[in-house]
């Protein structure tokens, strides 16, 4: 049985090329895919991927939608909505759209899921508040959750690579 520390995994890269289940997408609540990791998913991904969104319409702050994956080596993406449209994210709502998150791959068994940094880009939250955040909200539901088995935190930078890399060891 791995231990959680080992299901965490953080990686330097471009989330939009993980062959995973599902990567996760730091959305807003109307589900617009607009710039930064949502921007980047309707690129590579193709429309299908916004209008699976808008077919779905709004999600509660903190929530998570599903589409699929459009041309994205991943089958799905999970819509985190840390943040409504314009506004700036919060501690909670991170939390929340991480949790949601992990709930919807967990009911739908999903192996392996890959998340971003959330709030971090255009949201202008903290890269090391969203690490402390969503590093715990991982670790705890890891601990009685078997699905999903492995959590990827992908990086776009160094920094943000290095402010996840340092949580997860901090936390060992």
């Amino acid at each position: 049985m791995l231990s959680i520390n080992d299901r965490i995994q953080i990686l330097k890269g471009d989330i939009t090329n993980e062959k995973v289940d599902a990567i996760v997408n730091a959305a807003n609540t109307d589900l617009i895919l607009g710039a930064g990791v949502a921007g980047a998913i309707r690129c590579k991904g193709g429309a299908s991927i916004q209008q699976e969104c808008d077919l779905h319409g709004t999600v509660e702050l903190g929530g998570a939608a599903l589409t699929g994956g459009g041309d994205l080596p991943a089958k799905h993406v999970i819509h985190a909505a840390a943040m409504h449209l314009g506004s700036q994210p919060t501690a909670d709502s991170i939390a929340n759209a991480t949790l949601n998150s992990l709930s919807l791959a967990s009911s739908k068994q999903f192996n392996t899921i890959s998340f971003p940094a959330l709030g971090t880009g255009i949201g202008g939250f903290s890269m090391e508040k969203s690490a402390d955040v969503m590093m715990a909200v991982v670790k705890d539901f890891m601990r009685n959750n078997d699905f999903p088995v492995i959590v990827r935190f992908v990086l776009f930078d160094e920094t943000g690579f290095n402010v996840f890399q340092n949580k997860l060891i901090d936390e060992d």
